[in-house]
């Protein structure tokens, strides 16, 4: 039996990209799927097909993470619909990919209400229906703790959300919730092209790890998996790096 039968997931950004990769993970352990896009609904929809083909069932919801109220209506859709959600993966994100002095209060704003307020709302509304032995897992970055060129709203709405994960870790314990974040090393993904030309991020170099191969996204997923199931339980609170240990070297 696959482990995550009658289990529903909740994945922010869940359509492309590493979201992607943790809802087809999920889904591969015979979890139902949620997700969450914003702008893509053709990806999101092939996203879902693909989902559905693996013999779960798969909605999905599109929203504008920064938008607080309409994150507030979501969450209350979710809990009369749904009525239960197992496994909650913060993964979207967004970022205004310039230095900090170019930045405006509106960029300030809207990154750290799509980063870290919103995985808050969140996971205060829908722990409400989360039963004993679920799991919160937020996906935060590398650039939480390095400084990264043209990454500075990107790392400082990070380093909020790992420190939300280890707050609510200690908060949700009493009802069995666990709550950890995972920080990837640097993924090819469409995301990185925003970048400016020139940005650490864009370094080939990044890619090449000690484990001799590159970071994927399905290895971020593997890691989901295994923080949503039992094997892990007294893993709490803590913001696990993988990146084939290219943080080491770097």
């Amino acid at each position: 039996m696959k482990r995550f039968k009658d289990k529903l997931s909740l994945i922010t950004g869940g359509s492309k990209g590493i979201g992607k990769a943790i809802s087809l993970g999920l889904a591969k352990e015979s979890s139902d799927i949620l997700f969450t896009y914003f702008r893509d609904k053709k990806s999101a929809i092939k996203t879902k097909e693909e989902i559905v083909s693996l013999g779960v069932n798969c909605d999905i919801i599109k929203i504008n993470l920064s938008d607080i109220s309409s994150v507030e209506d979501m969450t209350n859709y979710i809990k009369d619909k749904y009525k239960k959600i197992d496994f909650l993966i913060n993964n979207a994100a967004t970022g205004i990919n310039k230095p900090s002095m170019d930045l405006t209060e509106k960029h300030w704003d809207f990154v750290i209400n799509t980063n870290s307020k919103s995985p808050w709302i969140i996971i205060k509304k829908l722990s409400e229906i989360m039963p004993s032995g679920s799991s919160i897992i937020n996906i935060s970055s590398l650039g939480s703790i390095k400084v990264l060129s043209n990454y500075f709203s990107v790392g400082i709405s990070k380093s909020a959300l790992e420190n939300i994960t280890r707050y609510l870790s200690i908060e949700l314990s009493n009802k069995g919730i666990k709550v950890n974040s995972i920080s990837p090393g640097i993924i090819k993904t469409g995301a990185l092209d925003s970048f400016p030309e020139g940005s650490d991020v864009r370094n080939s170099e990044i890619y090449q790890t000690p484990a001799g191969k590159p970071l994927e996204a399905k290895n971020v997923s593997d890691l989901v998996n295994f923080l949503c199931s039992e094997e892990s339980d007294m893993i709490r609170g803590q913001n696990i790096i993988i990146d084939g240990g290219q943080s080491l070297i770097v």
